[in-house]
């Protein structure tokens, strides 16, 4: 559950709870007419955002305001390859399925996704091993997650064709044999499948999915792999021997009907106590082998797939490099893993490569199988090199290459010699240990061109061209759990100190701007240097104005899962500042950042904390919170960071005076007071098979610009302006209800409350809170005579008084305790307007747009999961007050109000996406500018997303067709006219 409290920085948007007897401060009391002087302002925006596209993104905006990174996971070192997506394609294309069970395409120039299906909506779970395979020009990729298997276009990656299977899937092949009766190029998929105690292994067509043949195997046996040769399919199993491990039980059959022709078990219990202890088996080449080693990793067992004899290599290196490695550091030598590589294509030289991993470095075997004899000899060594190392296996018609990426450089060698056909040096690695790399090589002439794919620690995905680093894909971000903003140091002072002037007395706030602007004559020498620099390059550049100057340029800092922190730039499309390992814990269950000036404090569940240099990544401290279990933390008025146990409770008493609200793990809504963390000093309890799912409060930042709403007729409708409001929202699952209540949060009284029917509580139930109105969204019943059900906007909003120019009980209170009334005046509830409207889709988030004062137009920012989109809806569009069943009035068009319909249709001019498919966004972040008009929007849980919005258009901004050199070109010749022109002499 939400932390609610006063004065957190984006750790979770809290519930206000300020001292009692200032719970309502109201403003100094004016006459309606100095009211609507006052907000001529604010009305002239509110018409401008109702009447132009103020809220479009144009197509020349597109990745220049914003920016999308799209994100795949960590790509899967068995399921990706380079491929040509049809015969008539000379470039190939990356493809990949990643951890997140996310299968896309990549364009290998310039690494940006070219498309991308997960697999999690034909019911594989995220983090389930997935398959995919291709075949070269075939124009289809098949993919196996879960119970399901499809076939996608190579190209745009639409569906081709999906099955859904009885078991989980095991092993998905291409099975490359050519079926002279076939006039398609799409190859058929072998798909191995397991559960309820049976294999079954099918042949499925490659245009249509359907079963050609199928094997079923209920030995029990563990179904492993398939293989294929040019004349067989293998069926690989592991079964059970009477003692311990298991033997390899390998069934051949016939690829046109599936029926078994003969069955092999090899001998290998003792060196194989799992399916991970099989290090390689080969498909789709003319002797597919299977390989594993001995316990004490002193020899490889290699069997040709489909015989029966075992052969036994002993792994001894006969390199000078090891041999005097062997007598000065003999520990250097103990191998810590073992991979093979191996050609996956029939017309494929029978050559495999064994690549020995060390704790100081590596080195490689490359065999040769004779397939007369049915033997394989070690044709060359790759010496001994220090550093870690990766090799990827690469195709040229019958020609094998393998490719070696380490820190040094980037070799290739043919299969065929021990001499490289290519090396290309490199400078050193800028980032982690590679894990694992697949490669495309192409001849040229005599020597040959190569790029490749390596994907290192921490989910760096990089691709590097004949030696270089061409583009880098940050595939960790994928898990972002925290975020928030970095506020410049210099702009943080400045706030402090206009704060501390605030409240001086008049000659004291005089004294003290002097002292600062004194002070900051220090910086002028610098200033004035840097201001030729500055005129030029505001005059020449293609930008009206230097927007960094005014905030639009801002840090954000994100912390993953695995507990790696990252600071990405939105001044300049995402680009990734640094990125540091902060915490070896994971999952990191981080629980809120807080923002210092030069520094950022990440908080973790079991209260720890890591501190880190904004500007560098610098770990700088890091705290021990000895295991104990914290929901979230607050940053309280006094800046003091407070955590809150999993019962609600915090954890010390706080000395700032005020309310703390809370949720507890059970779905209690608590108030605590200062100097007391033990009793609550009131609790919320929702009524009996009701369940809080959900409570939030207003944004720490929500400044009001106006106190009222200035209506046609210039008469004013006084907002219900309470900073201490909680908005909860609990489900009964039994009765198909939603309740939303608004509670008073230093008190706990409840102010309003309604309930919804029919609502299906495993659809998303979403809401936001800002200023004096809420909304939420849910699937439920229509509110018509019909029993239909549809995904519903509902919008509220609060006022002090249903008559206009009147400010309710409260008229004449210059301030009211929620605890303390007077007279035995009961606490006053607000005057609610609410509207409903039927809308197309379901809404997974919600916030709104944040600006420095409040003046401009609020935008309600909502994401949109099916359409994996973000749309910011206008507040005037919201408006609970538009007329039903008939056209407004002038005095209502003058606010701005139009007729109501029930069905909201999302406008493409609200799409912050633009085209964009943004998915699997959990959290969207707003920040305020220097600008008025301008709010930075930052989204993140699945694609990183940013943008600027300008609800009310860019109203303090220079257009892009401002010409500062026309203007200053204009005034020099008017100057010089002028002086040509003037009379000279008497």
């Amino acid at each position: 559950m939400n932390l609610l409290v006063d004065g957190m920085s984006h750790i979770e948007r809290p519930i206000t709870a300020r001292a009692a007897q200032k719970l309502r401060q109201t403003p100094p009391q004016l006459h309606p007419a100095q009211l609507v002087s006052n907000m001529w302002l604010q009305s002239a925006l509110l018409v401008a955002a109702c009447i132009s596209p103020a809220a479009a993104i144009f197509s020349d905006e597109v990745n220049h305001i914003d920016f999308h990174h799209a994100l795949l996971g960590a790509p899967s070192p068995d399921s990706t390859f380079f491929l040509r997506p049809s015969a008539a394609s000379n470039a190939s294309l990356l493809y990949t399925i990643s951890d997140r069970s996310i299968l896309g395409a990549v364009n290998p120039r310039d690494g940006a996704v070219i498309w991308r299906q997960n697999l999690t909506r034909f019911g594989a779970g995220a983090g389930s091993a997935g398959f995919m395979r291709g075949s070269d020009g075939s124009n289809a990729v098949v993919s196996a997650a879960g119970q399901s298997v499809s076939s996608w276009s190579a190209q745009d990656g639409k569906l081709i064709w999906n099955k859904q299977l009885p078991g989980l899937a095991a092993d998905l092949e291409i099975l490359e044999l050519e079926d002279p009766a076939s006039k398609s190029a799409a190859k058929d998929a072998l798909v191995l499948s397991g559960g309820e105690g049976a294999a079954v292994l099918r042949l499925l067509d490659g245009d249509s999915g359907a079963t050609k043949w199928e094997y079923k195997d209920d030995s029990g046996d563990l179904p492993f792999q398939v293989s294929s040769s040019p004349t067989e399919v293998f069926y690989i199993s592991l079964q059970s021997a009477l003692l311990k491990g298991y033997k390899i039980k390998v069934t051949a059959l016939d690829p046109v009907t599936g029926r078994q022709t003969r069955q092999t078990v090899l001998s290998s219990e003792n060196e194989i106590t799992g399916p991970e202890s099989v290090l390689h088996v080969g498909s789709n080449i003319a002797s597919p082998l299977i390989v594993w080693s001995d316990k004490a990793q002193k020899a490889l067992k290699v069997n040709i797939i489909g015989t029966k004899p075992v052969m036994t290599l002993n792994i001894e290196s006969t390199s000078q490099s090891t041999r005097e490695l062997q007598k000065t550091d003999p520990a250097a030598l103990e191998i810590k893993k073992i991979s093979v590589h191996a050609p996956q294509k029939l017309t494929s030289l029978p050559h495999f490569l064994v690549h020995y991993k060390t704790a100081k470095g590596s080195w490689a075997e490359v065999y040769h199988v004779d397939l007369k004899t049915s033997t394989a000899k070690k044709a060359y060594e790759l010496e001994f090199a220090a550093g870690q190392a990766v090799f990827a296996t690469s195709n040229v018609h019958a020609n094998v290459y393998f490719t070696r990426i380490s820190e040094l450089n980037t070799g290739v060698w043919s299969s065929a010699s021990s001499e490289a056909v290519s090396v290309s040096r490199a400078d050193g690695w800028a980032y982690d240990e590679p894990i694992h790399a697949v490669a495309e090589v192409i001849p040229k002439g005599k020597s040959v061109a190569v790029r490749a794919a390596v994907l290192r620690e921490h989910g760096v995905w990089e691709l590097i061209r004949n030696g270089e680093s061409a583009w880098v894909r940050h595939e960790e971000l994928i898990d972002a759990v925290a975020a928030d903003w970095v506020d410049h140091g210099d702009q943080q002072h400045l706030a402090h100190e206009l704060e501390v002037e605030s409240h001086e007395s008049l000659l004291g706030a005089y004294i003290h701007r002097v002292k600062r602007h004194l002070c900051d004559l220090e910086g002028f020498p610098e200033w004035v240097k840097e201001l030729p620099r500055r005129v030029v390059g505001s005059v020449l550049s293609d930008e009206v104005t230097n927007l960094d100057s005014f905030g639009v340029s801002k840090t954000v800092v994100v912390a993953t899962k695995s507990g790696r922190l990252y600071a990405l730039n939105t001044g300049k499309q995402g680009a990734v500042e640094w990125h540091v390992q902060a915490s070896e814990t994971a999952p990191w269950d981080v629980k809120g950042i807080v923002i210092r000036p030069g520094k950022a404090i990440i908080y973790a569940s079991d209260g720890s904390s890591v501190t880190v240099n904004t500007t560098s990544g610098t770990v700088t401290g890091r705290f021990d919170g000895q295991n104990r279990k914290f929901q979230t933390f607050t940053v309280l008025e006094s800046n003091d960071v407070l955590g809150i146990q999993e019962d609600g409770s915090p954890a010390s008493t706080f000395d700032v005076p005020g309310f703390l609200v809370t949720t507890s793990s059970d779905g209690r809504i608590l108030g605590w007071t200062a100097q007391d963390n033990k009793t609550p000093a009131w609790e919320f309890v929702p009524p009996a098979g009701e369940k809080v799912i959900q409570a939030i409060g207003r944004p720490v930042h929500d400044p009001v610009a106006s106190i009222g709403k200035v209506l046609g007729d210039r008469s004013v409708l006084y907002k219900y302006l309470n900073p201490n409001l909680a908005l909860v929202t609990a489900v009964d699952e039994k009765k198909h209800t939603a309740s939303f209540y608004l509670l008073d949060g230093v008190s706990g009284k409840v102010l309003y409350s309604t309930t919804q029917a029919g609502v299906d509580s495993a659809q998303p139930i979403t809401s936001a809170i800002s200023e004096n109105w809420f909304a939420y969204s849910f699937f439920g019943d229509a509110v018509t005579e019909s029993s239909a059900k549809g995904y519903q906007l509902v919008v509220s909003e609060l006022y002090e008084s249903p008559v206009v120019n009147d400010r309710g009980p409260l008229d004449a209170a210059g301030n009211y305790s929620s605890l303390h009334s007077n007279s035995g005046q009961l606490l006053p509830v607000p005057h609610v307007i609410s509207q409903a409207f039927i809308i197309n889709e379901p809404i997974s988030h919600m916030a709104v747009t944040q600006t420095r004062q409040g003046i401009t137009t609020r935008q309600l920012i909502c994401t949109l999961p099916s359409t994996q989109s973000i749309v910011a809806i206008p507040r005037p569009v919201l408006d609970p007050r538009r007329p039903v069943d008939r056209d407004p009035t002038s005095a209502e068009a003058e606010e701005g109000l139009f007729r109501y319909s029930p069905f909201l249709e999302f406008d493409g001019k609200w799409f912050l996406t633009h085209a964009r498919d943004v998915a699997g966004i959990q959290t969207v972040l707003s920040e305020p500018t220097l600008l008025e008009s301008t709010s930075l929007i930052f989204a993140f849980g699945g694609d990183i997303f940013g943008t600027r919005a300008t609800p009310s258009q860019a109203f303090d901004i220079l257009g892009k067709n401002f010409s500062k050199l026309q203007l200053v070109l204009t005034v020099v010749a008017l100057a010089f006219g002028v002086g040509f022109l003037a009379p000279h002499g008497p």
